[in-house]
């Protein structure tokens, strides 16, 4: 999905936001169930922007129809080397309603977590739930 990728790369967290749809449910590679809705969604992304550093996506698949898309990323936590991929869905308005992403080395994913598990607090507030 290039605007997401663009939008991303540019660190404009309100361009990512007005992608989203409503309804969007997220997947975390590092939660046991599946966050839904624009707010918490959006604060995630927001967080885990700040959260890794050296982003860059390195690849981009893209389904025939233009509804699938998997953004291939590499960036870092902390000293750990993360590679990771966003798989998404775009509903028929084009915003995104699925959102999955997917990260390795499992000792990446273990420091992806503790820094996310430290921010939640925030997460919750930035989508305006506590």
């Amino acid at each position: 999905m290039k605007r997401f990728r663009e939008a991303v790369e540019a660190r404009d967290l309100g361009s990512v936001a007005d992608l989203l749809a409503d309804n969007v449910v997220f997947t975390s590679p590092v939660a046991h169930k599946p966050y839904e809705g624009k707010a918490i969604t959006a604060a995630i992304l927001q967080t885990v922007i700040e959260v890794f550093e050296d982003f860059r996506y390195v690849r981009e698949l893209e389904s025939t129809d233009g509804a699938d898309s998997a953004l291939v990323f590499e960036a870092r936590v902390g000293d750990k080397a993360i590679t990771g991929c966003d798989f998404i869905h775009v509903d028929d308005d084009g915003r995104i309603d699925q959102f999955m992403v997917m990260v390795r080395p499992l000792s990446a994913a273990q420091a992806l977590a503790a820094a996310m598990g430290e921010r939640f607090d925030d997460i919750v507030k930035r989508a305006g739930l506590g």
